[in-house]
């Protein structure tokens, strides 16, 4: 296991990245898909693409230096941008990403929780992509433990130089195994669900869960106010809302046609079967 994959003289290019990569691509690839069979035009879904990946690492970063050391960034303001020196957080390009879903939907007119649903099992199968390069790279560690699966990570890695030598939990695989269990029940799903949102609401009550889970075992979690960890803080707050928004969403639905508050959504931007 190396993080880096090729290296030619001060050109590098590592594992992290690579693995970033495809896991957007493979993300685009089933947006496009099921943006088909949701409605929505690929090139609407492909010009979407490119804002979120910039609203995502934007959203990353600046998640990041707020649970670091901001007082670091005031007297660098430059560093903020120097992404390739690491510190990357996936709340923080989930939020960048749901602030570019938002104004795009706005601007094109099109539906957001129809947008939002079509996009949610890419984004999981993305994540657990995306953490076989946290693996690799040996960031996103656990703690050292005397557990057959444990794994002594490379000595110049994050794991490796905050635990020379010791066994460590591979959080990163234990995070890809629930992403790709979340997938796997969202892909599921995704023909059943009868109200607009729910799919993408499912996938925010799912990975707060896993990823409160997983937090247990991390060793280089985001912080604040002494110990708190933040993944998990976010995690509580996104079970709850995202049970209320479900709990309202369902009601709405079993709404009369008549009534006030009308159909979740109307028949022609029901799901359609493929």
């Amino acid at each position: 296991m190396h993080p880096e994959l090729i290296e030619i003289g001060p050109f590098v290019i590592r594992w992290y990245g690579v693995m970033i990569a495809l896991g957007c691509l493979a993300g685009l690839w089933l947006a496009r898909r099921e943006a088909e069979r949701n409605g929505i035009s690929k090139e609407k879904i492909e010009e979407f693409f490119l804002y979120a990946v910039l609203g995502s690492v934007i959203g990353a970063r600046l998640y990041y230096v707020a649970f670091t050391e901001p007082s670091q960034f005031w007297r660098n303001p430059f560093s903020v941008f120097a992404i390739w020196e690491g510190g990357l957080a996936i709340h923080g390009a989930i939020l960048g990403g749901l602030i570019v879903v938002f104004l795009y939907t706005r601007r094109h007119r099109i539906q957001f929780a129809k947008f939002a649903d079509t996009l949610a099992p890419s984004v999981i199968l993305g994540q657990a992509i995306g953490r076989i390069g946290c693996f690799l790279n040996g960031d996103a560690h656990g703690y050292p433990t005397d557990l057959p699966w444990g794994i002594v990570y490379a000595p110049e890695s994050p794991a490796g130089l905050m635990f020379p030598g010791q066994a460590l939990h591979p959080t990163q695989l234990y995070e890809m195994i629930l992403n790709l269990a979340i997938f796997s029940v969202l892909w599921k799903m995704r023909k059943k669900i009868k109200t607009r949102g729910s799919l993408f609401i499912l996938y925010i009550i799912l990975y707060s869960a896993a990823r409160i889970f997983v937090e247990h075992f991390r060793a280089d979690k985001l912080t604040y106010l002494g110990n708190i960890s933040a993944a998990q803080s976010i995690g509580v707050m996104g079970i709850v809302s995202g049970l209320v928004l479900l709990i309202v969403s369902c009601r709405n639905s079993e709404r009369p046609p008549h009534s006030n508050g009308g159909q979740a959504f109307r028949a022609e931007d029901r799901p359609r079967s493929t």
